[in-house]
């Protein structure tokens, strides 16, 4: 869509709420070195980083090309040039069922001083991205939060789950695949273009996958000034038997003082483009020497290790939430995923922002393909936008939404058209 987003003024209707408050919205201009350091201070601040150096301010300014930011300032301050928010967001491909992607709106940064809560900025802040993703034309937001209270009333709502897997590797002893091919050491650096191109080659597999590079990347390779865990990480590639990356992993190791022998081991990253490479890099981690203990966090939900170890409890899981995911245009977003059976449901939906309100007629032909049409028949479903977005990527049961009481209808039809053999899963956060 090129960089016309950047050019878009500033959302009126949250400009003027603000203004009324005596607050100040606006966008950030990013070639103001000093502006620029204001606001990144302040997002770190709200996010309880330390005080980011110089040097760190100017290496993320040099990112700032794709991203359009906002903030809040407040004139009657002691610091008027930071603001008291901020956000920030581009375009990103999101992939959906069917191996295809959409076009979203990818919100970040959102933070608000403590000294400025509950005077409706946060909800100016996301209305005011969630208009201008519309004027944008994109037909989905996305984000991933710190906090899993505040974004339902916007409508967003968790599409793709996670789970934080630790595996006691004195029980895990390893049963499954052993194939060929070879792991060697590597740094950050030499992953910088084969890596990207790899994480960029298996995307399209997985529903909730978004695409990035810049910084999102190159923080994932440690190679952010600053960031001491990097010193700790290491690196390693999986090569098939013809030479080809198929796989890579990395990981950082947490000594235990009272006993040389039990190290805890934090899997960061595996991202691997076929089964063997996921198995070979599995079996590296968990037969490294001197390890009791692998911790692998943001991991999916179907992940298979489970049952390549001879014990199965010795993997315990938490899930948590992670991708968050808002509709803003209906027949766009249902247009652009494909649907496990063919049939036709027409979707009631309420949502008091407007962008989906009202009855969608959903008709799925024989080969998954959509058409969406609003309609004035008799919804066969009902449910919130933020229903909605939950069941988008098919992660999310609509019989279980109707079990909670969130959705109610022909249940049992959505359940199965909107269903996905791949489980969504986003493996970053933003």
């Amino acid at each position: 869509m090129g960089n016309d987003y950047l050019d878009l003024p500033v959302d009126s209707a949250s400009r003027d709420r603000l203004a009324a408050d005596h607050l100040r919205l606006g966008l950030l201009d990013t070639s103001d070195p000093q502006a620029y350091a204001a606001w990144f201070r302040a997002e770190s601040r709200g996010f309880h980083d330390g005080t980011p150096t110089d040097e760190l301010i100017e290496q993320r300014r040099g990112y700032v090309a794709d991203r359009r930011r906002t903030g809040v300032w407040d004139d009657t301050i002691a610091e008027p040039a930071e603001p008291v928010a901020t956000t920030e967001a581009w375009p990103a491909d999101l992939t959906v069922p069917g191996r295809r992607s959409v076009p979203s709106w990818a919100i970040s940064a959102v933070t608000v001083a403590p000294t400025h809560r509950r005077r409706g900025i946060a909800r100016a802040l996301l209305e005011a991205e969630l208009r201008t993703a519309r004027a944008c034309d994109l037909p989905i937001a996305t984000l991933t939060v710190s906090e899993s209270t505040i974004y339902g009333r916007f409508g967003f709502a968790p599409a793709a789950l996670a789970r934080d897997l630790t595996i006691d590797t004195r029980r895990a002893t390893w049963t499954g695949p052993q194939p060929g091919g070879r792991i060697h050491f590597v740094s950050g650096r030499q992953l910088l273009e084969d890596g990207l191109a790899l994480v960029e080659r298996v995307r399209l597999a997985t529903p909730g996958q978004i695409a990035y590079d810049g910084i999102l990347w190159e923080r994932q390779l440690g190679l952010m000034i600053g960031d001491e865990d990097a010193k700790k990480q290491r690196f390693v590639r999986y090569d098939d038997a013809s030479g080809r990356l198929q796989g890579f992993a990395s990981y950082k190791l947490t000594e235990n003082p009272d006993n040389f022998s039990q190290h805890r081991l934090e899997l960061l990253h595996l991202v691997t483009a076929t089964d063997d490479a996921y198995a070979a890099l599995w079996r590296f981690v968990l037969e490294m020497d001197l390890v009791s203990e692998v911790h692998a966090h943001l991991r999916p939900v179907d992940e298979p290790l489970r049952w390549m170890v001879s014990d199965f409890r010795a993997v315990r899981i938490a899930e948590l939430d992670h991708l968050w995911i808002r509709i803003l245009d209906v027949p766009a977003a249902l247009e652009a995923r494909t649907y496990a059976t063919p049939g036709r449901l027409v979707l009631g939906v309420a949502d008091p922002f407007g962008a989906c309100e009202g009855s969608w007629a959903l008709e799925v032909d024989s080969s998954g393909i959509a058409t969406v049409t609003p309609t004035d028949e008799p919804a066969d479903i009902t449910m919130t936008a933020e229903e909605l977005a939950a069941i988008y990527l098919g992660g999310v049961s609509p019989l279980m939404l109707a079990a909670a009481g969130r959705v109610s209808g022909r249940t049992a039809e959505l359940e199965a058209m909107f269903r996905s053999p791949v489980a969504p899963f986003l493996s970053i956060w933003y």
